[in-house]
C-alpha cells in the first residue's frame, strides 16, 4: 500500500513516458507489486491453472529486453517489527501466525503460501532469462530504493508509494508494452521542485497520514498535512514531531462568520511511536551496496535458451520451437543494442572505428529486405552467430544507429539488381522482337503458300483457251466459299473486272466475282438496262447482254457473218429473286461465250463448244501440290513452335 493517499498528492508529478525511455536502462523491480498487478488484472477460475501470471510476466520481460533495459528481481524477506500491527490486521485477529510471532521482532513470511509459490514460479524463469534475483532482508521496496540511491540502478518498479521514503529517486509505477507501449514514472526531483517535498516532507506524511507502518494522527487529512507540512519546512518537520508533536488545525464554514479554523489538540510522541516510524523510514534493513549479495546481482547473467525451454513446456506447454520464436528475436535485438551502445560510446570519445576494425563482430550478417511494422520503417536481417534464429525483423534507427555500413551495402545490392533486371527486361523485349518479326515473316510465306496452292486448283480446271489476238484465261470461280482463291496472274494475263454495284448482281451469296477486266466502251455499255449493242469500231465482236434468269442461256446472234460477241453481265439482281435455290452453291464461269449461274447443270455453248461445271475434281497435280505445301506449313508451324 505505501503512503496512505500520498499517490494522490503526487498526481501532478505523474509523467507517461514512451516505453523506449526504459531502453539501455538498468531498473530493479519489486517483484510482489508484479505479481500484484497480474493477479489483479485476472479474475479468472483459470488464471492459476494456465499460469497466466506467469505468461504476462514472460511477454513483459521479453519487451524490455529487446530495449536491452537490464532487469534485477527484489523479493521480499522478513517483515519489519514495524509492521506487524498492520500484518495481523491483513491476516485477521485470530490468525495463528499473528499470535505465534506477536512478540517477535520480525516475522518470517509462509513460503508455502500459494503466492510464495508463484514468487518462486517467476524467479525460476527470470533466472532462465538472464534476470538475477535478490532476496531482500526485510521490504523489498526498501532494497530497491537503496540501491537507487546508490546509482546502482536508474529506477525502481513498484507500486508502493513509500520507496521515495526509503530514498528512491525515480520509481515507475505501471508499464505497458505491445504498440504504443508506455510507462508511468514519478521523480524526485519533480517532487521537489512542484510540490516543495523533500524524504523528510514525505515521511512526515505517512506519520501524519497513515502507512504500513502507523494508523496516523486524528484530525489530519491530505490537505491539512501538506499545509503543516509546507509551513515548517523539509528540514525541520521531522525534528517538530518529535519534540513538540503535531497539532491539526481545519477551516471550517460557520454561518455569519465565515472561515472559521478549528484547532485540535496537539498530538505528542509519548510512547516513541512516531520515532519508531521514521526510523523505519531512514534506516531500513538492507543489504548494503558494497555486500556479496548485491555484487553478484549486479553483473550480467548469461540467457540460459535449454533452461527456458524446458521451462516453457513444463508451465504452458510450448514446444521448443515456439519458445524459440517469442524470445530469440528479443535477444538477437538486445544484442544488436548492446553493439550500438559500443560504437556510441566509441564516438562520445572522438575514436570513429570502421566496422571491420571494432573488436565485437557486428550481430548483423546482412540486410534482407525493408519492412514496414505499424508504420514504422524496420529492416528484415541475417543473423551471424544467433544459435537458432536465422533472419528477424529490426527497427529501422537502431540498424542505422549500429551498423550504417550495412544499410549502404543493402542500397548498393538493390541498386544492382535493379540495373540487371532492367536489362533483362531490354534482352527479352529485344528477343520479343526479333521473334515477332519471323513471326510476321512466316505468316507472309504461309499466306503465299496458301494462295499458291489455290492458283494451281483454278488452273488444273479451266476449259481448252482459244488462240485469239490476245489470250484470256477463263476461271471458275466458286462464290459459296467465303473468301475467293487467290491466284497470281502472269503478264499475259488480263483482268478482267466487274464493279458488282455498277451492275447490279445480287446472287445472296458472300463471294464477289473476280478475274474479269473490261475495256473503257464494255464498262459504259454494262451500265445500260435490257438488251444493249455496241458497234465499236475497233471491236469485231459484239457484246450482248446474256439473260441469266433461264435456265439455258440464249443462243448468241450473229449478224452480217461476224463472229459472236463476247458475253457481258446484266441484271442479275432478277435472277437471284427468281431463282429457286438462292443460298446453294453459286459458281461462275467467265468465258467467251454463254455464263449461266442459275442451272446445276454444265452449260453449254454451240458456239463456242466450251462447258462450265458447277463441281471441281481435283486433278493429280493438284493433289501433290496440297500435300507438299501442307507439309510446308507443318514445318514452318515447328519453327514457330520452337521460337516462342
Amino acid at each position: 500500500m505505501g503512503v496512505k493517499n500520498l499517490w494522490d498528492i503526487l498526481e501532478s508529478c505523474k509523467k507517461k513516458l514512451p516505453l523506449h525511455h526504459l531502453q539501455n536502462k538498468k531498473v530493479c523491480v519489486d517483484l510482489s507489486c508484479w505479481l500484484v498487478q497480474f493477479c489483479s488484472a485476472h479474475r479468472s477460475p483459470a488464471f492459476a491453472k494456465d499460469k497466466v501470471y506467469l505468461k504476462n510476466l514472460f511477454h513483459r520481460i521479453r519487451a524490455l529486453l529487446a530495449l536491452n533495459c537490464s532487469l534485477v528481481f527484489v523479493t521480499d524477506g522478513a517483515i519489519p517489527s514495524v509492521k506487524l500491527a498492520t500484518y495481523r490486521r491483513r491476516l485477521g485477529s485470530n490468525s495463528d501466525a499473528a499470535r505465534d510471532q506477536a512478540n517477535s521482532t520480525s516475522l518470517r513470511r509462509n513460503r508455502g503460501s500459494e503466492f510464495s509459490c508463484m514468487i518462486k514460479e517467476a524467479k525460476r524463469l527470470g533466472m532462465a532469462l538472464g534476470i538475477p534475483c535478490l532476496d531482500g532482508v526485510e521490504e523489498a521496496e526498501a532494497q530497491c530504493a537503496l540501491l537507487d540511491l546508490a546509482s546502482l540502478c536508474d529506477g525502481c518498479f513498484t507500486s508502493d508509494s513509500d520507496a521515495f521514503l526509503f530514498g528512491a529517486r525515480t520509481v515507475y509505477r505501471d508499464v505497458f508494452i505491445g504498440d504504443g507501449g508506455y510507462v508511468i514514472c514519478y521523480e524526485m526531483e519533480d517532487i521537489e521542485k512542484t510540490l516543495g517535498f523533500g524524504r523528510n516532507s514525505l515521511i512526515s506524511l505517512a506519520v501524519l497520514l497513515g502507512s504500513d507502518y502507523s494508523n496516523g494522527v486524528n484530525g489530519f487529512g491530505p490537505e491539512t498535512a501538506c499545509r503543516l507540512v509546507k509551513s515548517v519546512g523539509d528540514n525541520a518537520i521531522l525534528d517538530q514531531i518529535l519534540s513538540n508533536g503535531v497539532k491539526a488545525t481545519r477551516r471550517c464554514k460557520a454561518k455569519n462568520i465565515g472561515n472559521k479554523v478549528d484547532e485540535v489538540g496537539i498530538t505528542k510522541d509519548n510512547d516513541g511511536q512516531f520515532r519508531d516510524v521514521i526510523n523505519a523510514y531512514l534506516e531500513p534493513k538492507c543489504h548494503s551496496p558494497d555486500s556479496e549479495a548485491v555484487q553478484r546481482v549486479s553483473g550480467q547473467h548469461p540467457f540460459l535458451r535449454a533452461q527456458l525451454q524446458k521451462i516453457c513446456e513444463e508451465y504452458f506447454e510450448w514446444s521448443p520451437e515456439k519458445t524459440d520464436q517469442y524470445i530469440l528475436p528479443k535477444i538477437a535485438e538486445r544484442e544488436l543494442r548492446r553493439f550500438s551502445d559500443l560504437r556510441s560510446a566509441s564516438s562520445a570519445l572522438g575514436i570513429e572505428p570502421s566496422l571491420s576494425e571494432i573488436p565485437v563482430p557486428c550481430p548483423v550478417s546482412a540486410i534482407v529486405k525493408q519492412r514496414k511494422v505499424h508504420g514504422n520503417e524496420c529492416y528484415e536481417v541475417s543473423w551471424r552467430s544467433i544459435d537458432g534464429l536465422q533472419v528477424s525483423v529490426v527497427p529501422g534507427d537502431l540498424v542505422k544507429s549500429a551498423c550504417p555500413e550495412k544499410i549502404t551495402e543493402f542500397l548498393e545490392k538493390k541498386g544492382e539488381d535493379k540495373k540487371q533486371k532492367r536489362r533483362a527486361r531490354t534482352k527479352k523485349s529485344s528477343g520479343q522482337a526479333a521473334v515477332k518479326d519471323v513471326d510476321e515473316r512466316l505468316q507472309e510465306l504461309l499466306l503465299g503458300i496458301e494462295a499458291e496452292s489455290g492458283t494451281f486448283g483454278a488452273r488444273a480446271n479451266e476449259p481448252p483457251t482459244r488462240a485469239s489476238a490476245h489470250t484470256v484465261m477463263e476461271d471458275i470461280v466458286d462464290l459459296s466459299s467465303p473468301s475467293p482463291p487467290l491466284r497470281k496472274l502472269s503478264k499475259s494475263q488480263k483482268m478482267v473486272a466487274v464493279d458488282v454495284s455498277a451492275i447490279g448482281i445480287d446472287l445472296q451469296c458472300q463471294t464477289v466475282v473476280a478475274g474479269m477486266k473490261m475495256t473503257d466502251s464494255e464498262s459504259s455499255s454494262s451500265q445500260s438496262s435490257g438488251d444493249v449493242e455496241n458497234t465499236n469500231s475497233g471491236q469485231s465482236e459484239e457484246v450482248k447482254l446474256i439473260d441469266l434468269s433461264s435456265p439455258l442461256p440464249p443462243a448468241p446472234a450473229s449478224a452480217g457473218g461476224k463472229k459472236p460477241g463476247r458475253g457481258v453481265l446484266s441484271d442479275m439482281s432478277n435472277s437471284a429473286s427468281s431463282d429457286k435455290e438462292a443460298g446453294s452453291r453459286c459458281v461462275a464461269s467467265v468465258i467467251h461465250g454463254t455464263i449461266d449461274l442459275s442451272s446445276p447443270s454444265p452449260v453449254i455453248d454451240s458456239k463456242n463448244r466450251w462447258m462450265v461445271h458447277l463441281e471441281q475434281e481435283e486433278s493429280d497435280g493438284d493433289v501433290i501440290h496440297e500435300r507438299k505445301a501442307r507439309e510446308l506449313r507443318m514445318f514452318l508451324e515447328s519453327i514457330r513452335n520452337e521460337l516462342y
